[in-house]
């Protein structure tokens, strides 16, 4: 995995993308606009703000680079999206190539760890989530970037959470999980949610996000299927997400995890 990735994926940015835009116009046709973020993460640790990074943790984004161009598509943010990805220049140089855009250039550390480190990962700042999407050429708003950002990262410190919530105590004993891979693949259905859509009628997700956690040692598989969410009491035309987070079947411990969860425990 390239230290210049960002837990979001490049596809991914383009459904986000289109998704936010999309909300964003309701927002502004209706009657409220409230400020507040669609993600509930009262429970969640506030992301530390990066003042001095090593180079390592200055080049790691916990959101995969085909996923930011999913969310943005899919919002057609140019004003929310989920960041995913884009191939991220160098973050040392990230703030030359637009330097009149006034943006902020601090970037905020997860709380979510990274394998083989002692850091976290750390998010990109408002000009480089700017400067990626210019790359891109999907003709950014640069003034739009105070909303695409702050809810890339709220949704990721959200997953991280659900993520923590299945893990429970059982990598208390060596620190906690660390995130040590991700990727996203919009295009592709997981068996519960192709499952759901076909018999049941549910939407399907808008995004799938595959992430890939260390508890000790041993690598176990999560699955992340995103949604459209249920409008939220006092934020009108505003976008809301549903993250279907869990283990992989594609293990015994992801199997005893899955079936530990039917019957009530973890």
């Amino acid at each position: 995995m390239s230290e210049e990735k960002c837990p979001v994926d490049h596809e991914s940015r383009k459904v986000w993308a289109r998704k936010l835009e999309s909300s964003t116009e309701n927002a502004a046709s209706g009657t409220a606009q409230p400020k507040e973020c669609p993600v509930d993460h009262t429970k969640m640790k506030k992301p530390e703000v990066a003042q001095t990074e090593t180079k390592a943790a200055a080049e790691a984004c916990p959101v995969d680079h085909e996923t930011r161009d999913v969310w943005v598509k899919r919002q057609n943010v140019a004003s929310h999206g989920l960041a995913a990805s884009v191939d991220v220049e160098p973050y040392g140089n990230a703030a030359l190539s637009e330097p009149n855009t006034g943006l902020d250039q601090q970037r905020e550390i997860s709380t979510i760890p990274r394998a083989g480190s002692d850091s976290n990962w750390v998010y990109p700042s408002q000009q480089q989530f700017f400067n990626a999407m210019k790359r891109k050429q999907w003709d950014p708003q640069a003034e739009d970037m105070q909303s695409i950002v702050p809810i890339h990262n709220a949704v990721n410190e959200r997953a991280w959470y659900e993520i923590q919530r299945w893990e429970g105590q059982m990598a208390d004993k060596c620190g906690g999980p660390k995130l040590v891979s991700f990727q996203g693949d919009s295009k592709k259905l997981t068996p519960k949610a192709r499952f759901n859509n076909w018999f049941l009628g549910y939407q399907k997700p808008f995004d799938r996000h595959d992430w890939t956690v260390d508890r000790c040692g041993t690598k176990i598989d999560y699955v992340i299927d995103f949604y459209e969410g249920k409008q939220l009491p006092g934020m009108i035309g505003m976008p809301s997400f549903y993250l279907d987070v869990r283990p992989k079947v594609n293990s015994l411990e992801g199997i005893r995890m899955r079936i530990a969860n039917i019957f009530g425990f973890k």
